[in-house]
């Protein structure tokens, strides 16, 4: 095909901005590529089926190939094919063969079929990737599209809501709404369902602040799955760093349902928080398909192994990880998370496996360019900011090390819950650390206890209700002979492997839920609650779901009695949380009085109501705790300057089987506690909620926690 079978204008277009750009006239289109010798803008018909144009991009600026069409028109689909060597021991594999998804396109179309045409060497061949495959991918691959990026936004803008504020919910654009009843049936599963009325009244209801939705990124299904008849369902297989994924689209017009979605959700004061995998692409490792970057420029977008450049470095056990020590990667993430930030107006960001985009080298730097960067961005530094500190690369667990200006899922936080409400000795010394905000983690750095995002759960690894009901993964569905998945996940079946009607057994096993639900919400940092939780969500034992599109996966909106009373009891823990600015301090406790009184801020102590001594803590068998907390001694102050009090509260553990009687402490001389919260009751609170006189003793069941707020008469 050459440029002069096709009619239209061609004009020199500029470097900047990259991506495909309408300005109102006609479209810019610039690519980067260091290494390619000729690239070729591919234009398609309305379908992406039939290829109706080629322009070749004679103008190159600063390694970025450029060109501008007057009479192209959002809508427009396209794809580039991008020639030079194909030298893998070299690091190139470029085949002019294989149309290209530009990595800065703002909307894909799906249409995307796997067909041996999409690998840049022949499948089979003795030669594997050193061989080269001529086979036409057009027809399959995906296309990019041109978009329209007005949007009537009004008055909307992101809520900032204080991090010591912000209550996180974990969800799947699809799984949340794909079964509920109340969403209509065209918008289940769609970035309009999450707008839908059902689906805000249910959020603002259960009183979360923030959703953060997994992957929404334009991703693909790994070919070995697709023969298994399943799919990525998580999505953490981008391709598309701008596109919202089409597949979670009711209108087929992504960009701007995506936009009304934040739109509603901001107007109901909840923001919204993607999760970002920014970390590797797609394409897999030298065996992998050639979708955009790996023939756009090989070894400018991935990290190869010095002595073996037909290799990738692989920090994220997805096959590549991409080069965040080339300053066009690094401005493509930048540039990804700006136009998220401005044009799609989100909240903030969780970065997938974030240990691997600190990687400068091989060792994890802590003050790596990537931070630098977005530490002093204006847009960026002002947005939630949540890392996944580790990847699987060595030294990839960075849990408490990110600079300033980041929060940290605390998966510390995380492992110490479980192992000490199943009962495990040796955790209590932890346990209190975790529940006053991880200051052992966090201080050391400048930060303060909601750099601790605090979750028992998340959607890698057992649901809420299988962590009581399993000791074991059973992910046989996955077809992968229950290889897969973690083995280690410190859960406890409660005396029984999965479903019983055994009523001790249940009866415990939603214990153990409120418990752990009374710890999350009680504790200091921010809580991260998973989708389907507060409802007993289960997955049949399934700890690493990724590819499966389905009922194990979809939340059931079908509720009994019990899913509904662990609802309210959710509902009823955040609402605590709110009312009380001690659950959500911003400053961690010092453990002496404050402000010239003679309270101490937190005092730790045994069930006798004596302080915890240095003995007391190395107790290898301590399995109980209680907490008191000063609200009078916060010493915090509100955006007005005004000093801040609140009750005074204690927090009794109790994870041994056995009941253990708690003497109650007196500040006060006619202080006295009231019973709010425990979690041996089948609703979570006492039924007579009895106030107990200064110096009485509480019995407390086995593996039951219990919370009290200190009244003066």
């Amino acid at each position: 095909m050459t440029d002069e079978k096709f009619a239209g204008a061609v004009w020199p277009g500029a470097p900047y901005p990259l991506g495909a750009s309408w300005d109102g006239n006609g479209v810019n289109f610039a690519l980067f590529s260091e290494h390619a010798t000729r690239v070729e803008l591919c234009l398609f018909d309305r379908t992406g089926v039939e290829e109706i144009r080629r322009v070749a991009l004679h103008e190159r600026t600063d390694q970025v190939w450029h060109c501008y069409l007057p009479d192209a028109r959002p809508g427009l689909l396209y794809g580039y094919r991008v020639y030079g060597p194909y030298d893998p021991k070299a690091g190139h594999r470029f085949n002019p063969h294989k149309v290209l998804v530009d990595p800065y396109a703002k909307g894909l179309v799906w249409g995307f079929e796997w067909n041996d045409a999409h690998f840049g060497y022949r499948p089979g061949d003795s030669q594997a990737d050193l061989s080269f495959n001529d086979a036409d991918n057009a027809r399959w691959a995906l296309k990019s599209k041109v978009i329209e990026a007005a949007f009537t936004w009004h008055d909307d803008r992101r809520l900032a809501i204080p991090w010591h504020e912000t209550i996180i919910y974990e969800l799947h654009v699809r799984g949340f709404t794909l079964r509920h009843p109340a969403v209509p049936q065209e918008l289940r599963g769609t970035y309009a369902g999450l707008a839908s009325e059902p689906v805000i009244e249910y959020l603002q209801r259960l009183g979360v602040t923030a959703i953060e939705l997994m992957p929404v990124h334009t991703a693909v299904d790994e070919p070995h799955l697709v023969r298994k008849g399943l799919r990525n369902y998580w999505g953490y297989n981008s391709i598309g760093f701008f596109a919202p994924d089409i597949r979670y689209s009711a209108t087929g017009v992504p960009e701007d349902e995506f936009k009304s979605m934040v739109k509603a959700l901001h107007a109901a004061g909840i923001e919204v928080i993607l999760d970002v995998v920014y970390n590797h692409t797609a394409e897999g490792d030298q065996l992998g398909p050639t979708l955009s970057f790996r023939g756009i420029d090989n070894s400018a977008y991935y990290r190869l192994l010095p002595e073996r450049n037909d290799r990738y470095m692989d920090y994220t056990g997805c096959g590549n990880t991409l080069n965040m020590t080339h300053p066009r990667v690094l401005q493509l993430i930048m540039d990804s998370l700006r136009y998220w930030a401005l044009e799609m107006h989100v909240d903030g960001f969780r970065f997938d496996l974030a240990s691997a985009l600190a990687r400068e080298l091989h060792a994890v730097d802590r003050l790596g360019a990537f931070f630098d960067i977005i530490h002093q961005d204006p847009v960026l530094s002002q947005v939630k900011l949540i890392a996944e500190p580790w990847d699987v690369g060595e030294g990839g667990y960075q849990v408490g090390n990110f600079p300033v200006g980041w929060t940290e899922w605390n998966g510390k936080y995380r492992d110490v819950t479980r192992r000490f409400w199943k009962g495990e000795p040796g955790w209590v010394g932890e346990l209190a650390s975790r529940l006053a905000g991880s200051s052992d983690l966090y201080e050391r750095s400048g930060r303060r206890p909601y750099a601790s995002i605090n979750f028992v759960t998340a959607h890698d690894g057992f649901t809420l209700h299988d962590l009581v009901s399993y000791n074991a993964k059973h992910n046989e569905a996955n077809q992968e002979g229950n290889r897969d998945g973690e083995e280690h996940n410190d859960s406890w079946n409660c005396g029984w492997e999965g479903p019983t009607d055994l009523a001790h057994v249940r009866l415990l096993r939603a214990q153990q839920r409120r418990n752990f639900l009374a710890t999350l919400f009680l504790s200091q940092g921010v809580p991260m609650l998973c989708a389907g939780d507060e409802m007993g969500r289960t997955q049949h034992g399934n700890n690493n779901a990724y590819c499966q599109d389905n009922e194990i996966s979809w939340l059931d909106w079908d509720l009994g009695e019990e899913q509904r009373a662990l609802q309210a009891f959710v509902a009823d823990l955040i609402a605590l949380r709110k009312r009380h600015p001690l659950f959500r301090r911003r400053n961690f406790f010092q453990g002496r009085p404050l402000q010239g009184g003679t309270l101490k801020d937190i005092v730790w102590l045994n069930c006798h109501g004596e302080e915890m001594t240095d003995d007391a803590w190395r107790q290898p068998n301590a399995l109980c705790l209680a907490m008191f907390m000063a609200g009078e001694a916060l010493g915090e102050s509100d955006a007005h300057g005004k000093p801040i009090a609140d009750a005074n509260f204690l927090i009794l553990i109790n994870a041994q089987a056995d009941d253990v009687t708690f003497r109650l402490p007196s500040y006060h001389g006619s202080g006295r506690w009231h019973a709010l919260v425990d979690t041996s009751a089948a609703s979570g609170v006492p039924d007579a909620a009895p106030m107990a006189q200064p110096n009485a003793v509480y019995r407390l069941a086995g593996r039951a926690l219990a919370l009290f707020r200190e009244e003066s008469a």
